[in-house]
């Protein structure tokens, strides 16, 4: 389960905890108040109780300290009644006490009298209540009746089931709060703290270069989605480890073979022109023809040096296009004419476009030309002489879609894929031999840059033994 909703019914049962507390701690105070209310009525049940020995108190209180037969009666209604009394003047002096046991004189006014029930209480079964003695006659007070009666008698007997109940749940409750925090604590511990320690483990593994430790989580939630996310940044990144690593072994073998490239043309250079100094030609032609070797070796390594500076520009992000509204016709012809007339010249059979649109394009024509040339010097490396390569273009929709296609040995399935990859020359076997001791493997890929810095896109398909044809297609403006 996701952290965010175990945390929302988390947060949703505490709450509906605190919630139950505050309802049964309000229930509390609420009867508190009641017994407050319930005080003035068990005092004024008192009252009734007593108001016919108060009132026989009211008649006789002139004679009832002489008079035996008064006090025999009232020790029965006292007893009859079930509170005791003790009737004293305003000095404090007992004139009746229905509790033969006590033999009092006198009372101390200030702490014996209650006029309340609470305060009166003396013991855990007893409480005493004091009543004012009014004189009938002149309505003022004579004395005080302090009337000692059992709890029973005072207090009715209440049901404390709900007040238990509410207790004891309030008592859950607050259990239950204090066992949901403890399962936040191990939630947070389990699911939060001790799989971000493990990612930073993995992290300082990542950091000191170690990409084997795969990082493993076991459940879906915000913490795994964060784990799923490092481990796909961790492949991305042992990934890009190997592809620095094949670059780096690439650009090793790129100086390698431009080395070896570069030495060969200007060893057969210098040979030929250590021939002519030597006076082993024996006349012009001779030496014409030693330079046309010479010229063709220097052009080899013009188209070296220039795939390596393109390669290098374009590592920079500096191969520089300037596009310009050109019509396609005039363009394409003034690129196709010395390409068709160098084909030829190898035995190779070129096959020209029927018709060119014209249409107006936006391309840097120096750039284009180095296009066409690299997919012809390509198609070139996979022929032999008696093979063609044939040159269609045409417009489809907003597009103009230029052809080169040959009918060489095509190219191994297995190089398919890194085709317009940098440095990539092909495995040998097959019509790729002739590749891999040819070219820089630069040219496909400076293809591709360039066609996509003219907003367009370029693609190929090829058959083992049959040939292999380029598309790129030019937006028209």
């Amino acid at each position: 389960m996701y952290v965010s909703r175990w945390l929302k019914k988390w947060i949703w049962a505490v709450c509906l905890c605190l919630v139950i507390v505050i309802s049964c701690g309000a229930y509390i105070i609420w009867i508190g108040k009641e017994d407050n209310v319930q005080t003035n009525y068990v005092i004024n049940q008192v009252r009734i109780k007593v108001n016919d020995m108060m009132l026989f108190l009211e008649e006789n209180h002139k004679t009832i300290a002489t008079d035996a037969t008064l006090q025999q009666n009232l020790l029965k209604m006292s007893e009859n009644s079930g509170a005791r009394l003790l009737f004293a003047q305003l000095d404090g002096r007992v004139i009746f006490n229905s509790a033969p046991e006590t033999k009092v004189q006198t009372i101390d006014l200030r702490t014996s009298l209650h006029y309340d029930l609470y305060d009166s209480k003396v013991d855990k079964d007893l409480f005493k209540i004091a009543f004012p003695v009014i004189n009938p006659e002149t309505q003022t007070q004579i004395g005080n009746a302090i009337f000692t009666l059992p709890a029973a008698l005072v207090i009715p007997k209440q049901s404390h089931h709900a007040l238990l109940f509410t207790l004891l749940l309030m008592v859950t409750c607050l259990l239950l709060v204090f066992i949901l925090l403890w399962f936040l604590r191990r939630k947070i511990n389990n699911d939060t703290i001790r799989p971000i320690q493990k990612l930073k483990y993995y992290s300082e593994a990542i950091l000191k270069g170690d990409y084997e430790h795969k990082a493993e989580y076991g459940r879906m939630d915000e913490i795994g989605e964060v784990y799923a996310m490092f481990e796909q940044m961790r492949l991305e990144i042992i990934h890009l480890n190997k592809r620095r690593d094949e670059q780096d072994k690439a650009q090793k073998e790129l100086v390698s073979n431009l080395s070896h490239e570069l030495k060969t043309p200007l060893t057969t250079i210098n040979a030929y022109l250590e021939a002519i100094r030597a006076g082993i030609c024996p006349d012009m032609e001779s030496v014409m023809e030693y330079i046309q070797v010479m010229q063709t070796n220097t052009h080899k390594m013009t188209v070296l040096l220039d795939d390596l500076l393109l390669h290098a520009l374009k590592e920079l992000g500096q191969i520089s296009v300037h596009r310009t509204e050109q019509y396609s016709k005039e363009i394409l012809l003034q690129i196709l004419k010395p390409m068709g007339h160098n084909v030829r010249t190898s035995g190779i059979i070129f096959i020209e476009p029927a018709e060119i649109p014209n249409v107006l394009i936006n391309v840097d024509a120096n750039r284009l030309e180095q296009v066409i040339s690299n997919l012809i010097a390509n198609a070139l490396k996979h022929t032999s002489p008696g093979d063609s390569i044939r040159i269609s273009i045409e417009q489809e929709l907003e597009r103009l879609i230029i052809t080169i296609s040959d009918t060489g040995k095509g190219i191994l399935p297995q190089d398919m894929p890194f085709i317009f990859e940098r440095y990539f020359k092909g495995h040998a076997g097959g019509g790729a031999a002739k590749a891999k001791n040819e070219g820089s493997g630069l040219g496909l890929s400076i293809c591709k840059y360039i066609i996509e810095a003219h907003k367009g896109s370029i693609s190929f398909k090829s058959t083992p033994g049959q040939g292999t044809t380029f598309y790129f297609s030019i937006p028209l403006c």
